[in-house]
């Protein structure tokens, strides 16, 4: 039985209970539960494979960004000394800054090219969890791609930074 009502549905509850006890006596009533608590079960399954894709796709966006930063971080201090001789033949932070986060974007954005291409060309085992969405949809495509590129950004500037603010005598001198 579906019963339509304006307000809350279960403060009805008791009220429709007794009207169909009124009619059929021998009729059970099993449970009273709003229709919204029927559509929730029906995508639980569903919902809960999307939940947990998008943890591990969270999960998988940190390893990335530590990742990135990792190789940066090391790339940079294995290069100390040659940073150190830029600096001190008159590199400025910012060339340095620059110059760091542009090595460390190379990389980086010929893996979201590469991952770009691959994740389009798996979007087919994706089509049964999508519901009135594309497989390829260009919006959430270009979002993922600034998004993953902000991050690798970031990831690039911290160790940058860094680099930057080397003293170059001090560096010089420790080897």
């Amino acid at each position: 039985m579906v019963v339509r009502t304006e307000s809350d549905p279960l403060g009805y509850a008791a009220a429709i209970k007794e009207t169909l006890q009124k009619i059929d006596k021998d009729q059970p009533i099993a449970s009273v539960k709003p229709m919204t608590a029927y559509l929730a079960q029906s995508v639980a399954a569903r919902r809960f494979n999307m939940l947990l894709l998008a943890v591990f796709a969270g999960l998988a966006l940190l390893l990335a960004a530590v990742g990135i930063y990792g190789v940066i971080s090391y790339s940079v201090a294995q290069r100390q000394r040659e940073i150190g001789i830029r600096m001190a033949l008159g590199a400025r932070p910012d060339q340095v800054l620059a110059l760091i986060v542009r090595q460390g974007m190379r990389p980086a954005l010929l893996g979201l090219v590469a991952g770009t291409f691959v994740a389009a060309g798996l979007t087919r085992f994706m089509r049964s969890l999508l519901f009135q969405v594309s497989a390829i949809d260009p919006i959430v495509f270009i979002g993922v791609a600034f998004l993953l590129a902000a991050i690798a950004v970031v990831a690039c500037f911290l160790p940058a930074r860094r680099a930057a603010s080397l003293d170059p005598v001090a560096t010089l001198r420790s080897e």
